[in-house]
């Protein structure tokens, strides 16, 4: 099975077309103020209204209020919901979209509870854990500790690049992969010769 490409923290339409046109599957939009990655709504739609077909935009929030998710779905054309915070399943689940929720890997963390808990989500994103930063910490963690058989599709965050993601997708088998700085050329700028390049690795696997 290919692995899926997810490129996240896009802010400009011709990086999501340059995405796009470089085979990534998806891409992310950050709805979260505090991140250098952040879209305004307007900006979000219009990026979303440019990209072609079969490429998914997910919606990527962190502890948001109701309204303003509900705001967004309105008006931006998401395919699907990126839960990054301490969102319980009842607060994901009350838009009536697909979503995945994201879960940082602290030590001693269970992945089995974590499906159970979300167990309508479409997927869980697993990224690094570092405290009091929600994601985009740039560093990996130890991807030994993913079960080998879980039992709702797995997307691998946190750290990833050209130089690591093949081996990541050789040790954990996630159904995709996510990737933010590590295919900038700065915050929310990307690099089409590194998203090339991730991608490369990705197939190559």
């Amino acid at each position: 099975m290919t692995t899926r490409v997810k490129i996240c923290g896009i802010t400009r339409i011709e990086d999501a077309l340059a995405v796009a046109a470089l085979g990534a599957d998806a891409i992310g939009l950050v709805f979260y103020a505090p991140s250098p990655r952040a879209v305004g709504i307007q900006q979000a739609a219009n990026i979303v209204a440019a990209l072609p077909p079969f490429v998914s935009s997910v919606g990527l929030f962190v502890d948001a209020d109701k309204d303003f998710v509900e705001d967004v779905i309105q008006r931006v054309s998401l395919d699907l919901l990126q839960f990054h915070g301490d969102e319980s399943a009842e607060y994901c689940e009350q838009f009536d979209k697909p979503y995945m929720k994201a879960v940082r890997m602290r030590e001693g963390l269970s992945l089995e509870s974590w499906v159970l808990r979300y167990e309508n989500a479409k997927a869980l994103l697993l990224d690094s854990y570092q405290p009091g930063v929600p994601g985009g910490t740039g560093t990996t963690f130890d991807w030994g500790r993913i079960p080998d058989k879980m039992q709702k599709p797995i997307v691998l965050a946190g750290g990833l690049d050209a130089a690591n993601v093949a081996g990541a997708i050789e040790q954990a088998s996630p159904y995709a992969v996510d990737v933010s700085g590590g295919v900038e050329a700065s915050k929310g700028i990307k690099d089409a010769a590194k998203i090339a390049a991730f991608i490369n690795e990705v197939k190559r696997v």
